[in-house]
C-alpha cells in the first residue's frame, strides 16, 4: 500500500502520516524531509540559494525515487507537490491519494506559528496571510480535487479514516468539505 497525503502547508499531513504509519505498520516519511536529507539544507535554504524552480525538480525526483525504492509507506507531500509535472497522475497510477481539505482559518492560525519555517509564506504579513492562503488554494484546488479521497481535517478520526483507505470509498463515505469552502 502506497498512501500520498496531500494538501495546503499546515493541512496536518505529517500529523496523520505519522498516526496512519504507526496504526498500520507501515513507514512514514516526509517528502520535504527526505528532500533536506539529500540536499544538506532546509527547503528555505534551498529555496533562498538555488530557487523554487530547482526545489521542484528535486521534489519530482526523490518523489519518483521513493515510489521506485519503496514497497508500502505513507508519504506526506509538500503543498505544492500534486501542482507540478504531473506528480497527481504519478501519485495515482502509484498509489492512493489523500486530501487533507483543512479550513482556511485553521490553516491561517496554524502558518502563523510556523512562518519562519516555510519559505513561501515567510515575508507575507499576518493581515495578508488569509488571503494568500485563499489565493493559492484557488490555484492548487484543481489538482487537490484529483486525489482519490477527500477529508474534511477536523471532523476525521483515525478510525474512520483507515477504512477510507483501505477500501475503494464509495462518494458518501468521503468527507467532502466543498460546502463548507464556499463562502471563500
Amino acid at each position: 500500500m502506497k498512501i500520498f497525503l496531500i494538501g495546503f502547508m499546515g493541512s496536518g499531513k505529517t500529523h496523520w502520516g505519522k498516526l496512519l504509519a504507526d496504526k498500520l505498520g507501515l513507514p512514514f516519511m516526509d517528502l520535504d524531509t527526505v528532500i533536506v536529507e539529500k540536499e544538506g539544507k532546509s527547503v528555505a535554504e534551498i529555496f533562498s540559494a538555488e530557487g523554487e524552480e530547482y526545489f521542484r525538480f528535486r521534489e519530482k525526483d526523490v518523489l519518483e525515487e521513493i515510489v521506485a525504492d519503496t514497497g508500502h509507506f505513507i508519504l506526506s507531500c509538500g503543498g505544492g507537490t500534486p501542482c507540478f509535472f504531473n506528480n497527481i497522475e504519478f501519485m495515482k497510477r502509484n498509489g492512493k491519494v489523500v486530501w487533507l481539505n483543512t479550513a482556511i482559518d485553521v490553516l491561517k492560525e496554524r502558518l502563523l506559528k510556523e512562518r519562519m519555517t516555510r519559505p513561501l509564506i515567510r515575508e507575507i504579513g499576518d493581515g495578508e496571510l488569509r488571503l494568500y492562503i485563499i489565493r493559492k488554494l484557488g490555484e492548487r484546488r484543481m489538482y487537490y480535487e484529483q486525489a482519490d479521497v477527500m477529508i474534511n481535517e477536523e471532523s476525521i478520526t483515525l478510525e474512520k479514516l483507515i477504512p477510507l483507505l483501505l477500501k475503494e470509498p464509495s462518494r458518501d463515505e468521503i468527507v467532502d468539505s466543498r460546502e463548507r469552502d464556499r463562502d471563500v
